[in-house]
């Protein structure tokens, strides 16, 4: 997630961390002690845990009405003052843990840790004399435990750079091409996460392909054995880049992969560094934050269904075009029947889907205003441009 311009951001940050409180988005409360056990995010009850990166506090509201729920990160803090802000608008925080942390550790508003962010990078040294190797996953594991032992009913969040997904990311130094070290590193956290930008990717080999988005979320998962939760980063802004960003619909497509592919949470990175330096970029670009908010709507309406199992085999999906295969989950809940499906490439395919056992049928495509019959538990539906659809499907009408 730390682009160059913000080393020194993320310097700040330390590398520690601890577990989570039961109740996680429920509103914050009065001040006292955070007594119940470590559950895990993803495993409470309430809202799905989506979070902003290293804003500052003033612009809580805002993020909140966009459908954001958790800062990551605070510049310089956490302060009094930064505590209010977010109590005030219902946000909640992972933060560094350190003595200026520590103080406010009965404030339920801090809900997890955090290391430094991608320590699997190349490392600046001092006094700017280029960069050393990136800090060894032991190191990592050796922190992790030392936060949960001074906290242990908060989780600890690490968040991982591009190699997650891109084996070749030379911002790794010396360990580039060496996926096997993120096995290692996923050891040090009880959340890890991690961040490329396709959208807005000046480097050829990433520049355009979403798919490595969720690429990334499925290497981690396999990497953690499943025991993880794994949550992923979602550009908002050009960043870097000051002739492309990603377009309201790659946002959109970007977390959705993500989910399907068994993302437990978001985190949007929202600076923009050029053509200028916006910290708040989301909410600078109104088309930016609407979509924001659209997504993050549906995704609290779908809160119940995301968190319940997903299942396997359950249907089947044809693409008629190999160039673009198209990624499924199915989940149940309440009665329906969910499929999540993404494309996941640019270009054009039609769909024929088939849910077994569920005869005649009315499907419903999820935000889009439009129902399809299906026979048999069959139909046909078209993908453009790593479009998605959303289907729920009810009882026979058999």
């Amino acid at each position: 997630m730390r682009i160059a311009q913000i080393c020194l951001l993320s310097i700040c940050l330390a590398q520690l961390q601890a577990g989570m409180a039961e109740g996680f988005f429920q509103a914050p409360q009065a001040a006292g002690a955070v007594k119940s056990p470590f559950v895990g995010l993803t495993k409470t009850a309430g809202e799905f845990p989506i979070a902003v990166w290293l804003q500052d506090p003033a612009n809580a509201q805002r993020f909140r009405d966009t459908g954001i729920n958790l800062y990551v990160g605070l510049w310089r803090g956490p302060t009094p003052a930064h505590l209010d802000a977010l109590d005030k608008a219902g946000m909640r925080l992972i933060c560094s843990q350190n003595e200026r942390s520590m103080a406010f550790r009965d404030r339920p508003t801090i809900v997890g840790w955090m290391h430094g962010d991608e320590p699997d990078n190349a490392q600046s040294l001092p006094q700017g004399k280029g960069y050393g190797p990136p800090i060894l996953p032991s190191v990592i594991i050796k922190d992790y435990e030392a936060i949960r032992k001074a906290d242990p009913d908060r989780p600890v969040l690490l968040n991982l750079g591009q190699g997650v997904a891109w084996d070749g990311y030379y911002g790794r130094g010396v360990r580039t091409n060496h996926p096997e070290d993120y096995r290692e590193y996923g050891k040090g956290s009880d959340i890890v996460s991690f961040d490329i930008y396709p959208a807005a990717h000046e480097n050829k080999a990433i520049a355009g392909k979403l798919w490595y988005v969720p690429y990334g979320v499925e290497r981690l998962r396999k990497w953690t054995d499943d025991k993880k939760d794994v949550w992923c980063c979602i550009e908002t802004t050009g960043i870097n880049n000051a002739n492309r960003r990603p377009t309201p619909g790659e946002v959109r497509s970007e977390v959705w992969m993500a989910l399907i592919h068994g993302a437990k949470g978001l985190i949007y990175f929202s600076h923009q560094f050029k053509p200028k330096f916006i910290e708040a970029g989301l909410l600078a670009d109104q088309a930016i934050t609407a979509e924001v908010k659209s997504i993050n709507r549906q995704i609290q309406s779908l809160s119940a269904v995301l968190r319940s199992p997903s299942l396997t085999a359950a249907a089947s999906i044809e693409s008629a075009n190999a160039q673009v295969p198209v990624a499924s989950m199915v989940k149940r809940h309440d009665g329906k029947t969910y499929i999540f499906a993404a494309g996941m490439r640019n270009g054009q395919t039609d769909v024929r889907l088939n849910l077994p056992g569920s005869g005649q049928v009315e499907v419903e495509v999820i935000g889009e205003n439009r129902t399809i019959q299906a026979t048999g538990g069959t139909w046909n539906d078209h993908f453009s441009d790593y479009q998605v659809h959303i289907y729920a499907i009810g009882k026979s009408k058999m």
